[in-house]
């Protein structure tokens, strides 16, 4: 099969040379081409499989696979899917998950607990948590799961609790001359609508919710980290602490950076020195995607930037409104 070959000089060369074409049309196709050019080098030049920590493909046989968990965590799928497409490979002797988070929804910060647990079980390998920055709330559920948790002396640990955040814009509808009523199947089936006050009975509903999840928070605290029930409700208000706290008091088993982690792995793994840290490639992104959309998008990652064009989004963060009215393991003032 005969290799065709793009040569961006040479479309620049033949584009001006076109002479009844005008300066402005020319200048329009140049751009085309230019964009799509990158969007092409973008796709292609994507990794194969894992990744070195220096970025390099690797064939090691020893590898410590390094995961992340950042930003708001709504749903795991992108986390989900590399810890199940990459825990049973056998050159993968231990995971280290570098989480950075305060927190998100409740059902998916349980959901990466319990196919951490999972993993840990069904393949025996050991699997270490590390923080160097936050990793609060739901971040600090999902750690749990872990076979050690490593954080630094600095670091901010715990936000251990439930919230959920209502909205009353009665005034704002009413200053924009906006009337909105519902119909509805019980008394129940419009509560935490912000066109309306919250009534007694419907604050004592979420309550009971709230009060229900908290115990499952408390539950797999004193499980997962051998606490007594009374440690755990002294220090499970919501407060966050420093790693050298949570240390102190056996929310966090050590002191440590991610080479530290990443050594403990290593041993754990009875490695010794030959291993290699290695991250699930990227992948090739979908070209759509790449322009309008973040590919396999499942966090509010704060830390990341945003997608080319998501008017959504933008609205979502401006009024805060993808948060409200659900039950939440999260810090407050990340939303």
């Amino acid at each position: 099969m005969k290799s065709v070959s793009f040569s961006y000089g040479l479309i620049l060369e033949r584009l001006f040379l076109v002479k009844n074409w005008s300066f402005g049309r020319k200048f329009m196709i140049l751009l085309f081409v230019g964009f799509f050019a990158i969007i092409a080098v973008r796709y292609f030049m994507s990794s194969k499989d894992v990744e070195g920590s220096d970025g390099e493909t690797t064939m090691s046989k020893n590898q410590i696979l390094n995961l992340e968990i950042n930003g708001v965590i709504m749903n795991g799928k992108s986390f989900l899917k590399k810890l199940k497409k990459y825990k049973k490979d056998p050159s993968i002797k231990a995971i280290v998950i570098d989480i950075n988070s305060p927190g998100g929804a409740v059902g998916p910060s349980q959901e990466i607990y319990y196919e951490i647990i999972r993993a840990r079980k069904e393949t025996k390998k050991p699997i270490v948590c590390v923080s160097t920055g936050l990793i609060a709330s739901g971040g600090y559920y999902a750690a749990l799961a872990c076979d050690k948790i490593l954080v630094a002396p600095g670091a901010m640990i715990g936000s251990i609790g439930v919230i959920m955040e209502f909205a009353n814009l009665e005034k704002l509808y009413e200053w924009a001359k906006v009337q909105r009523y519902t119909i509805t199947s019980g008394k129940f089936k419009d509560s935490g609508s912000e066109y309306r006050p919250m009534r007694e009975d419907e604050r004592q509903l979420f309550q009971s919710m709230i009060d229900e999840v908290y115990l499952q928070f408390k539950t797999t605290v004193m499980n997962s980290r051998n606490l007594s029930e009374e440690i755990v409700s002294q220090y499970a208000d919501g407060r966050v602490m420093t790693g050298s706290t949570a240390v102190r008091l056996k929310f966090a088993d050590a002191e440590g950076t991610f080479e530290d982690a990443v050594r403990m792995a290593a041993t754990m793994a009875k490695l010794g020195d030959d291993y290699k840290v290695v991250k699930p490639s990227k992948g090739k992104d979908n070209w759509f995607e790449t322009i309008f959309n973040n590919r396999d998008e499942d966090e509010l990652n704060t830390f990341a930037p945003s997608p080319l064009f998501s008017t959504s989004r933008l609205m979502k963060n401006i009024f805060k409104t993808e948060l409200l009215n659900q039950p939440l393991f999260m810090m407050p003032g990340y939303w």
